[in-house]
């Protein structure tokens, strides 16, 4: 096992030098490494690295890099937790309304122009987040309302019932507005274009907390998976730790797609791929969810910005062409199973 991690690992490190090194202007991994270097530890860069070829390594390509992992590694622990806490492998927070309720909010931005009066810059995250959020938790009491035991069955089908209706008022916003409505379906698809150390620097800390706050649930998410019973009989709070590791994953999703907009089936994929080859105890399988989506997030954005020539196509649209299929595939290999 710890072979499969330390490669893991490695893997991911290598991918994030293959994000920073490809693109337009091909950069030696040699010289990906002296910049990284020359701006974090000082130390003098070579006279054949010029500011312009630095400026492109470590303003441009290395926080977007960056950012494409953290989001990947939170997507990804957010839909590992869906599916054990709801026992389900289609279950994630889009399933459950927190994409729609996001892109209701950034709607209300990009599409009617609403901003924030104190923080006009921050008003698409913020409402993104706040929108998607707050869907969790209407979602979670309308399930707590019609079943007081809060089955999996009936959250889940509340969220898919608010999260079209929700999604028809965003339909609603785009006939009366639309103004905006090319950079709503751009912003719906998921990008990292212009994204840069700021955004790295709010998101990171939101993700590592989020996830180790996951990691504290691990022997809870465990004993969840064999049954709602089982974990009853030895005194887990089931409506408790249930509405607790929900919300988080939902503002785990939520911080993220305010942010890089909609970007799906990395946290379907991801925790499936992690529990193949580690297994299903969390102590494993949510730390390497992170670093196997953080990884799926790096390359599929390496191949948004490379794919074609002059044009960078939405990593959303590179996610759905890798991750249905296989989706598809695994779901029902597991129901011929």
């Amino acid at each position: 096992m710890k072979t499969k991690i330390i490669i893991t690992i490695c893997i991911g490190v290598v991918a994030i030098l293959a994000g920073v090194a490809i693109g337009s202007i091909n950069v030696p991994i040699s010289d990906v490494l002296r910049i990284i270097g020359h701006n974090m530890l000082g130390l003098e860069l070579p006279e054949h690295i010029t500011a312009g070829r630095d400026a492109i390594v470590w303003s441009q390509r290395m926080p977007r890099t960056l950012l494409a992992f953290v989001a990947g590694a939170s997507l990804s622990v957010s839909g590992a937790v869906m599916q054990s806490v709801l026992r389900n492998p289609l279950a994630s927070s889009y399933t459950l309304g927190v994409s729609s309720g996001a892109s209701l909010g950034a709607s209300l931005v990009i599409l009617m122009g609403v901003t924030l009066p104190f923080l006009p810059m921050l008003s698409l995250p913020i409402l993104g987040f706040s929108f998607g959020l707050a869907t969790i938790l209407v979602v979670m009491a309308l399930a707590r309302q019609l079943d007081v035991r809060m089955d999996n069955h009936t959250i889940i089908l509340t969220g898919m019932v608010f999260a079209l209706f929700i999604n028809a008022i965003s339909t609603l916003l785009f006939s009366l507005f639309r103004e905006g409505a090319q950079r709503m379906i751009f912003w719906q698809m998921g990008s990292f274009r212009l994204l840069g150390w700021n955004t790295v620097l709010i998101l990171t800390p939101i993700a590592l907390i989020g996830i180790i706050f996951i990691s504290r649930f691990k022997w809870e998410l465990d004993v969840m998976t064999f049954g709602e019973e089982q974990a009853q009989t030895v005194g887990v709070n089931i409506r408790r730790v249930k509405l607790i590791l929900l919300i988080v994953a939902a503002a785990l999703t939520g911080s993220t797609i305010a942010f890089v907009g909609v970007i799906g089936f990395v946290d379907l994929v991801a925790p499936h791929v992690v529990r193949k080859i580690f297994g299903p105890a969390h102590r494993l399988v949510i730390p390497m969810s992170a670093m196997v989506g953080g990884i799926f997030m790096v390359m599929s954005d390496l191949l948004a910005r490379t794919v074609t020539p002059h044009t960078e196509l939405p990593v959303g649209a590179i996610t759905a062409i890798i991750g249905a299929p296989f989706f598809a595939y695994v779901f029902f290999s597991r129901r011929k199973g």
